[in-house]
């Protein structure tokens, strides 16, 4: 019974895997395929993967896309988790009047969707443009900023730093670290797994945000990975093949992030559930 209980379990796992992968994998078939053999749902792959790659890099600025969206990942990642740890540490360490209440009110912004506050960010950001150009619609750093705070990490460092050894604090202020010591030098590297879990998060939405730098980067040499496959099938008769070739190549860097700090991933999550 149980040899049948464990086979059962067995199939059930191997069909949801690849249930899951499928449509990865159909992604990477379909690259090497035409259009047209896309279309009629082609599952061999072809011999026109050269020719994808090649249409693809003569018809849009892969590299511009990929280095801007690399730049607005890496800094909006390092920013979120810089500021979003000091503000869960402060939240849990330090006691204060009131401070639930505040942490409550974040926790309810959580419930506004982006799509209301898009419209007062545009006219904030366009208010600027003449003062600070550098801050203005169609700017890089106009596309990272409204995405560095969220409630979601503070609510993930502070639910994580419950687990954290507060006697490590009395002992850092007892031989004189300052609180900046003690956050730099004593919770940060203990806290690694929660900051490569964090990580992948961040970088992952980042890298996929597509609403936010649709409405505020206006030209073409500013726009990310996702706004270019997006103009790639905006067109009458857009190219599949081209078109999975892109979506592989987009996927490429959050998978590698994802495999490298997968561990320290599942072990940042575990401590967010436990706390």
């Amino acid at each position: 019974m149980n040899k049948l209980k464990r086979t059962g379990i067995y199939i059930f796992l191997s069909a949801a895997a690849l249930v899951s992968i499928f449509p990865f994998l159909w992604m990477i078939i379909s690259m090497t395929n035409q259009s047209v053999d896309i279309t009629q749902g082609r599952l061999i792959p072809g011999s026109h993967l050269i020719e994808n790659v090649r249409t693809l890099f003569n018809t849009v600025d892969v590299g511009t896309a990929l280095v801007n969206s690399t730049i607005i990942a890496v800094i909006t990642t390092f920013l979120t988790l810089l500021i979003g740890s000091m503000a869960g540490y402060g939240f849990e360490i330090y006691r204060s009047p009131g401070k639930d209440r505040i942490f409550n009110v974040l926790l309810l912004s959580m419930m506004i969707p982006f799509a209301a506050i898009m419209i007062p960010l545009y006219r904030l950001f366009g208010g600027v443009s003449s003062t600070l150009p550098f801050l203005g619609i169609d700017t890089l750093s106009a596309a990272i900023l409204p995405t560095v705070v969220t409630a979601f990490f503070i609510f993930f460092f502070r639910q994580n730093t419950k687990m954290f050894a507060k006697d490590l604090v009395e002992a850092g202020r007892i031989d004189g670290l300052s609180e900046w010591g003690i956050f730099f030098r004593i919770y940060l590297p203990t806290m690694k797994t929660t900051y490569a879990a964090a990580a992948i998060i961040a970088f992952m939405n980042s890298w996929n945000n597509y609403l936010w730098p649709l409405v505020i980067l206006q030209s073409p040499e500013k726009q990310t990975i996702p706004l270019l496959i997006s103009n790639l099938g905006a067109g009458y008769s857009p190219d599949y093949g081209v078109i999975m070739t892109a979506i592989v190549i987009a996927t490429l860097p959050t998978a590698l992030v994802f495999f490298i700090m997968q561990k320290h991933f599942v072990a940042g999550m575990m401590g967010s559930v436990k706390g």
